[in-house]
């Protein structure tokens, strides 16, 4: 497989929660790929911060390093150059002397390499956690460039940014008194996907559909992530956070934005961080009174026992139905919904467009995200033979057919990338978390007052209902 991303400049990788799931599931296997496709800079160190006492061979027969290899086998070569550049670090990280021979041991490793290194701290690890490990960075230097000054330090952080509204204000406030924005890097895996990327190219690109992206031509917008799997074990985490928080929050109100925000001035990180934050800010927060109207939520059946908690309200289903208060997009709902225990495994876009009165059908476009990343466009068209008979059909575009069939990046070995280079443009900003959750708040405050308008579905099933005034098809 060939990659065009550019050569790295030397850097000392610190994973804090190394032993963890994300850390198993995500990062060592983008790790992995990045050292087998030669990404990564001869002189990066990895060094994985563990409480626990772990050798790096018992480490790695716990996870599956090369899980998005075709074969699914590992290049022994490339394994052991990953073994060469990872080192395991016991680490209390409460105490705060911990940090000093942190900073002793990162300065050690540019001394033995003789040059100055970027220096990324990757919190993979709940955000409870976090907060006191910022603070310890920043109180001992950790926060500042390589001892020689010519390098970056930066701080990488995993969703959720908080609990809601003024937690996450807080969890900000405190972080930039010891990293500025540019040196922090908010991880959304989603907008790192190769499809997602791609909304953008494909709006501004493809003349053809750019008069047609207004309330004119489109009666709606779904943005939806549907899993089969339910919480898995994951207990106190869900518990806590629920589908609004773990996705919609998230993942899926950063896609709406490239879906409908205006093209940026100039082809800058900057520049289109400006126009999301823009439409964000042009999203209507669901008023209180319109929470029963203009949202659903829903609890798969045997969600209960799983969390041994016959009194849970969390809801494992969240549909939220929003308006864009700006000219483009009047009138134009925009439907995000997630759940778990669906029937079956898809992230996906679909932009609705209208009927006429000559043409009754909508054509609908349709990004999908996963699984089979791609773009389809559904039309009408005349059957073959001697009637005039008019039929649905597909026009259907595939990354894994169109383009190398070993795929592409990984989402997770674009965010190490884009990091180590210190590229801000698939990382989500201060403003765009904190505007994702005023839009959110309101529906958050009233479903934590009553349990009234949880509905239970079947595991399996496609969810709760939506409501017929939504008119989805």
């Amino acid at each position: 497989m060939e990659h065009t991303a550019p050569k790295l400049e030397p850097a000392i990788i610190v994973i804090f929660g190394i032993t963890g799931d994300l850390a198993k599931r995500k990062l060592l296997p983008a790790l992995y790929h990045l050292v087998k496709n030669d990404l990564l800079h001869d002189k990066t160190e990895i060094i994985g911060v563990t409480r626990g006492q772990m050798s790096m061979n018992e480490l790695l027969a716990t996870i599956e390093l090369c899980v998005n290899e075709k074969d699914g086998i590992c290049d022994p070569v490339a394994v052991q150059k990953l073994k060469k550049k990872l080192r395991l670090r016991k680490m209390e990280v409460t105490k705060s002397s911990e940090y000093e021979s942190l900073l002793e041991e990162l300065n050690a490793i540019e001394d033995s390499f003789k040059v100055c290194m970027n220096r990324l701290f990757y919190l993979s690890i709940p955000p409870n956690v976090s907060q006191p490990i910022i603070s310890f960075l920043g109180k001992h230097g950790l926060n500042k460039s390589c001892q020689h000054n010519k390098a970056k330090s930066r701080l990488l952080s995993e969703k959720p940014f908080g609990y809601d509204y003024k937690s996450s204000q807080e969890l900000m406030d405190e972080t930039k008194k010891y990293f500025k924005e540019d040196q922090i890097f908010r991880i959304d895996h989603y907008l790192a996907k190769e499809t997602v990327q791609n909304i953008l190219s494909f709006r501004f690109s493809n003349p053809i559909f750019q008069p047609l992206w207004n309330s004119k031509h489109i009666d709606y917008i779904e943005v939806m992530a549907n899993e089969k799997i339910g919480i898995e074990g994951r207990v106190k985490f869900y518990e806590q956070i629920g589908a609004l928080r773990d996705l919609i929050q998230s993942h899926l109100l950063q896609v709406l934005a490239l879906v409908a925000m205006e093209q940026p001035d100039e082809n800058s990180s900057e520049s289109l961080h400006q126009s999301k934050v823009k439409l964000m800010a042009e999203i209507q927060a669901v008023p209180p009174n319109k929470v029963v109207a203009d949202s659903v939520r829903g609890q798969y059946d045997t969600y209960l026992q799983e969390v041994d908690n016959s009194k849970s309200n969390t809801e494992t289903y969240a549909a939220l139905r929003l308006q864009i208060t700006n000219k483009r997009w009047a009138g134009v709902p925009f439907i995000v919904r997630t759940g778990k225990g669906l029937s079956e495994k898809s992230t996906k876009i679909r932009i609705v467009f209208k009927p006429t009165d000559l043409a009754p059908h909508h054509n609908i476009l349709t990004f999908r995200l996963q699984p089979d990343e791609g773009i389809e466009l559904s039309l009408r068209v005349k059957k073959p033979g001697y009637s005039t008979e008019i039929q649905p059909a597909e026009m259907d575009f595939s990354y894994k057919r169109t383009f190398n069939a070993e795929g592409h990046p990984d989402a997770y070995e674009r965010v190490l990338v884009d990091a180590v280079r210190g590229d801000h443009t698939l990382f989500a900003t201060s403003d765009e978390v904190m505007q994702s959750w005023r839009i959110v708040q309101p529906v958050l405050n009233e479903w934590s007052k009553a349990s009234d308008g949880l509905n239970a579905y079947s595991s399996g099933s496609q969810g709760p209902k939506l409501p017929e005034s939504w008119k989805i098809l």
